[in-house]
């Protein structure tokens, strides 16, 4: 069997290269300030939205990453009734959505609570509440037993499996649990982004759950960033920047699980991912900036509720071009009343015809709101 990173003497006594991680660390540090600065120039209804498409994202890609597609709206739905949102239009939650979601909202909005073997076995629990993955009967609410064998990851099909990594015995779960846990709850002796991603290092690596361990790895992460900000409300998504390099993510962790305990390569892949993280974060805060100048540039005019909500849709995430047509179908009018909707728009230079030909007139925003 190959040697693995939790075989070696001194795990779990991590060593790294402090030189080679300050001036990325201090550029994601700066990151993090720049971007809590933008959203605290806008409103708090505006943070909210901010808020939430970050959180779905985040919600939706950890679960994506193993390979398991949410749908997006019943994400929104479940994040928007928990902070209080009235969005309209929105299907309800399913059960496995409203667990995964419970799970990372209470690893965020109760980052300062200790992290506990029973919160741990709450989380996966609620993850697991039939005692099923997929067709499988697993254990849930506890540590892994190996019954069925050692705890591998492994790809390939059935007979020519490539194992990649395998875990440390169930046997020492107990004493190694009990080291992460008093560990991860000690005040912090350096940079929290770096306990992060040590934290979500370690947890991987004990893997101690039969199934759940990267969903309840990522939240552990996101816990120490919120643990790192001082705050509930993070604007970008480890997840959803996970997702995007999701091989390079697999191909760091098992170069590190089969290295020695110097992980100073984990944490420059760490740290680059999370600056990636916020940048992308920059296209959802341009988005809600954006709406937020159009709404204060356009106050003092009279809009229907279907104009508004159309308008929302235009500045947010709507797909395709808007013809009368289409108006009419989302807002469940007339084509006549789409038509003097829209004209009325116009006539407020709030919307334009687009120069784009076809059978159907396009119309768009008249300028963008810079």
């Amino acid at each position: 069997m190959a040697s693995y990173i939790h075989m070696r003497s001194e795990w779990p006594k991590f060593q790294w290269d402090a030189a080679a991680l300050v001036a990325l660390l201090a550029q994601v540090r700066n990151k993090q300030g720049v971007l809590s600065g933008q959203m605290e120039v806008i409103g708090f209804q505006q943070q909210n939205e901010a808020y939430l498409e970050t959180l779905s994202e985040d919600v939706a890609k950890t679960s994506a990453i193993e390979g398991e597609l949410l749908d997006p709206q019943q994400v929104r739905s479940s994040i928007a009734s928990r902070l209080g949102m009235d969005i309209g239009g929105l299907p309800p939650p399913d059960r496995h959505v409203e667990a995964i979601v419970e799970v990372m909202m209470d690893a965020t909005q109760q980052w300062e609570k200790p992290l506990s073997e029973a919160r741990l076995f709450d989380w996966h629990a609620a993850l697991f509440p039939t005692g099923r993955s997929g067709m499988q009967h697993i254990v849930v609410g506890r540590w892994r037993t190996d019954s069925t064998g050692p705890m591998q990851v492994v790809s390939g099909p059935m007979g020519k499996e490539t194992v990649h990594f395998q875990a440390p015995a169930s046997a020492r779960l107990p004493e190694e649990m009990r080291a992460f846990l008093t560990w991860f709850n000690q005040p912090p002796e350096g940079d929290l982004v770096l306990k992060a991603a040590m934290a979500h290092l370690w947890f991987i690596t004990l893997h101690p759950f039969d199934d759940g361990n990267g969903r309840i790895a990522r939240a552990i992460t996101d816990m120490m960033l919120c643990r790192s900000e001082q705050q509930t409300r993070r604007f970008y998504s480890m997840s959803g920047q996970i997702e995007k390099q999701k091989a390079g993510y697999y191909r760091i962790l098992e170069s590190t699980q089969k290295g020695g305990l110097d992980i100073t390569e984990w944490l420059l892949w760490f740290l680059h991912c999370m600056s990636g993280a916020i940048d992308a974060s920059s296209i959802v805060v341009q988005k809600i900036m954006r709406k937020h100048r159009f709404w204060a540039v356009h106050q003092a005019m009279a809009f229907n509720k279907r104009q508004i909500h159309m308008l929302e849709l235009l500045l947010g995430d709507f797909y395709g071009n808007l013809t009368t047509s289409k108006w009419a179908i989302i807002t469940k009018c007339s084509q006549d009343t789409a038509l003097r909707d829209i004209q009325d728009l116009m006539e407020k230079d709030v919307l334009e015809k687009t120069e784009s030909g076809g059978r159907s007139t396009n119309y768009q925003l008249a300028a963008p709101v810079e």
